[in-house]
């Protein structure tokens, strides 16, 4: 019974009563039909149909197997309905994933979305690793650095992460403010642990720094923006998080050479299909209510 062909075929046999019916009906020659029900009959070892000069009428194996076929083809009906509609409705998962240090301000967007969408289940994956949409691992990515590449992906510019230089009050007080880049080497630094690291801040810094004074290595922004107000050392911080806090101090404000481009990047599979569309229109509206980030 591996054959879905044959069962499909006299499955429309015994609903329609004839076999040019069901060649009609299924796109195929009439020979096919009967060939079809001789093997399945052969395999089953009994007679699913009487054949007279009106046609084919089921027996009570055929009435079974009319039975069980007509369920199993609704099941597919089914499916190929519900395949067809996840890319049509605004529910079932919704796979984002970002670069860390930024979701205080995707986290507000994701919430927003899904009161919106109530049938959204939202999966919002922050990690150092790269997510491999041509993989399905996620329906969209928010990518920094150079603009993405890779074939089949369609990439959009969402916004530009500033950073600017920043101490703690402590470290100040024990250390003293440099008046600019010529007293760095007389202080400490909080730098990506990655001397490959793709932020343009962190690769401003180790080509102007001694890297004697590197002494604060890191893996993640949440880990050296608590370094620098813990006292380590100077570090980067995005103004957005400093702003207000008396216990910061700015050491020098951003620069353009500085900022970080953030890329919406969605897989050309998945791009038109209405939840993908729904959740990149709500998130480029939230961004432009972003301002000095």
């Amino acid at each position: 019974m591996d054959n879905w062909d044959e069962i499909r075929t006299a499955f429309q046999v015994a609903r329609l009563g004839t076999v040019s019916g069901a060649a009609e009906l299924l796109g195929v020659h009439h020979a096919t039909v009967i060939r079809h029900i001789d093997a399945l009959e052969k395999r089953l070892g009994v007679r699913l149909f009487q054949r007279h000069a009106r046609g084919y009428t089921p027996t009570e194996a055929g009435r079974d197997l009319l039975a069980t076929a007509q369920v199993t083809q609704e099941q597919f009906a089914q499916l190929v309905s519900r395949i067809k509609g996840q890319g049509e409705v605004v529910t079932g998962e919704l796979i984002v994933t970002s670069i860390s240090g930024i979701a205080d301000l995707l986290t507000p967007v994701l919430v927003g979305f899904q009161d919106a969408h109530a049938g959204v289940i939202i999966r919002y994956l922050s990690d150092l690793r790269v997510f491999r949409l041509d993989y399905g691992e996620a329906h969209v990515a928010i990518r920094a650095g150079a603009m993405p590449q890779e074939p089949d992906y369609v990439v959009q510019p969402l916004v530009r992460l500033q950073a600017g230089l920043y101490a703690s009050a402590g470290y100040i007080a024990r250390h003293g403010l440099p008046s600019g880049p010529a007293d760095f080497a007389a202080h400490r630094f909080v730098v990506a642990d990655n001397p490959e690291s793709r932020a343009p801040y962190h690769r401003w810094l180790r080509a102007n720094v001694p890297s004697e004074v590197l002494t604060f290595q890191i893996t993640e922004p949440e880990a050296g923006e608590a370094a620098v107000r813990a006292g380590a050392g100077l570090g980067f911080l995005a103004p957005r998080r400093a702003a207000g806090d008396p216990g910061l101090v700015q050491i020098l404000p951003p620069r353009p050479e500085w900022d970080s481009p953030l890329w919406i990047v969605t897989h050309v599979d998945l791009h038109r299909t209405r939840k993908v569309q729904a959740f990149l229109s709500y998130l480029k509206a939230c961004a432009q209510e972003w301002n000095d980030i």
